[in-house]
């Protein structure tokens, strides 16, 4: 039996995760669960599956827990996510949460020596080397959760002692893959959270729709993978069933494929190195019938070339891409800015906060306020 705390269970990442819960009910019991602000789907959740502890990041009185859910123990706000991580016992923690709110939850769960299934980017993005020492430190291998990261993570299994050339990092293109530049500039919020293959929450969707979060991954290859960014390629593949591929030096590559499902990845970060039935749909390459590849275009998508200068420039650089990046989606969703200047935003913050240090966690939430606080006050110039 192995346990497992889930920090953002109300999410698309979290419901999945407790659907395969569900499936295989010998070999996984929850210990405790976090949501940001959905109490009524956590209240359903801690009622079928028992955790010791759940939490609310954005707090509620104490009287509004129903009293059949008193027998479990409830922490409200910041320290919601902490105490999940790192004090109720558990084998693996998953965390799903969005944004760097995701970082200390890592941290904390890492510091305790638990095994971290990884569906937060931007802890990788922010605080990559501090990440990746502390799991080095406890001898666990970040188990990555995101479907690229662990198509990756699968191809390398089979690689024995050999070191990949070139990372293939794939990407559906989003609703904009085909429009023009001036007019994804131009996207309403109604077409930016259109995406073709997935279901996701809405800074994700727009992320994917910008090509942010294609951004966010190839930082997160370089920090998972060990790899240097003029060794990762994003390749759009609209089908979505190549969910990565690893190059090697003579020449082989290595895809993993499969149905657009997150419940196979999350299954295989769960179940590592076993795997597991997901009740997901087998792959049928005939009813697939073509797949199609094309290079990922920085000039209509400018993230993809911001991920790079911002790794090449070392520092607080990503920091400050992710934190302007967030209050940026968000002011669009608020219908504050036009799409385009989401880019526009961060490209300022970039321009005016170079050189910042990112040692420790202080270092970094310093630099994530600065570039929140640059789009604030640049937002009303667009």
């Amino acid at each position: 039996m192995t346990t497992i705390s889930i920090l953002g269970s109300t999410g698309s990442i979290g419901t999945q995760a407790l659907s395969l819960v569900k499936l295989h009910p010998d070999r996984f019991q929850v210990t405790a669960l976090t949501a940001h602000s959905n109490k009524d789907l956590l209240f359903e959740q801690v009622r079928a599956f028992r955790p010791q502890m759940a939490g609310l990041t954005q707090p509620i009185p104490e009287s509004e827990i129903p009293e059949d859910l008193r027998f479990c123990r409830f922490v409200m706000g910041h320290d919601a996510l902490r105490v999940a991580a790192a004090e109720i016992p558990a084998d693996e923690v998953l965390v799903s949460v969005v944004g760097i709110a995701g970082l200390e939850g890592v941290m904390a769960a890492l510091n305790a020596g638990r095994q971290v299934l990884l569906a937060n980017k931007e802890a990788l993005v922010t605080g990559g080397h501090l990440v990746t020492d502390a799991a080095r430190r406890i001898g666990k291998p970040l188990l990555p959760v995101d479907s690229e990261h662990s198509a990756i993570f699968q191809c390398l299994q089979g690689a024995a002692p050999n070191k990949p050339r070139r990372i293939l990092l794939t990407a559906s293109g989003g609703p904009f893959r085909t429009w023009k530049r001036e007019d994804i500039e131009n996207a309403t919020r109604e077409q930016a959270l259109k995406h073709p293959n997935w279901s996701m929450g809405a800074k994700i969707t727009v992320d994917s729709a910008s090509m942010f979060n294609k951004a966010l991954e190839i930082m997160e290859v370089r920090w998972l993978f060990g790899m240097q960014p003029r060794d990762i390629q994003v390749v759009v593949h609209p089908q979505s069933i190549v969910h990565s591929a690893v190059e090697f030096d003579d020449g082989a590559v290595l895809a993993q494929l499969g149905v657009p499902d997150m419940r196979v990845p999350i299954q295989y970060a769960m179940a590592y190195p076993e795997r597991l039935t997901t009740g997901c749909e087998p792959l049928d390459l005939f009813k697939v019938g073509t797949l199609t590849f094309e290079p990922g275009d920085p000039v209509r998508f400018p993230a993809l070339r911001l991920a790079v200068e911002c790794l090449e420039a070392g520092g607080a650089a990503c920091t400050v891409l992710n934190g302007a990046n967030e209050a940026a989606n968000a002011a669009f969703l608020r219908g504050e800015i036009p799409f385009g200047g989401i880019t526009r935003l961060v490209e300022a913050a970039l321009d005016r906060l170079t050189g910042l240090p990112a040692d420790t966690l202080a270092d970094i939430y310093a630099a994530d306020r600065m570039a929140r606080e640059v789009v604030a006050e640049r937002i009303g110039r667009l």
